[in-house]
């Protein structure tokens, strides 16, 4: 599974930026996890759980923000959204698109914590 590999990179790197900006333990991270990126978002949850025990983030909540995959079709200058699994034909013109706009994504957007004490 290898949402355990990329849960534990969210923690370390949540714990980073909550670290680089004076905070102490974190409450909340989110991240956006494109459809094709090929992490399973229940999994992904399961994972947090394990490798934030025993960090400043034990307590923190996770919340995955999906984004649909979508192509951009240069023949009708239109976006549609490719499916899963995913299909790169335009459905108005019947023409392949080489262009994936969005779909990809696996980053933190957010970092919540709980200031350090003084």
């Amino acid at each position: 599974m290898h949402e355990l590999s990329i849960a534990t990179a969210i923690v370390e790197q949540a714990g980073e930026i909550a670290r680089a900006d004076g905070a102490g333990d974190v409450s909340l991270v989110t991240v956006r996890v494109g459809e094709l990126a090929g992490v399973v978002p229940d999994a992904l949850h399961f994972a947090f759980e394990v490798a934030r025990d025993g960090t400043p983030l034990a307590a923190a909540e996770l919340v995955v923000e999906q984004v649909t995959a979508r192509a951009w079709c240069e023949a009708c200058a239109r976006e549609f959204a490719v499916g899963m699994p995913p299909f790169f034909w335009c459905p108005d013109c019947d023409r392949p698109s080489q262009d994936l706009r969005s779909g990809r994504e696996l980053e933190i957007t957010g970092v919540e914590a709980v200031p350090a004490p003084r």
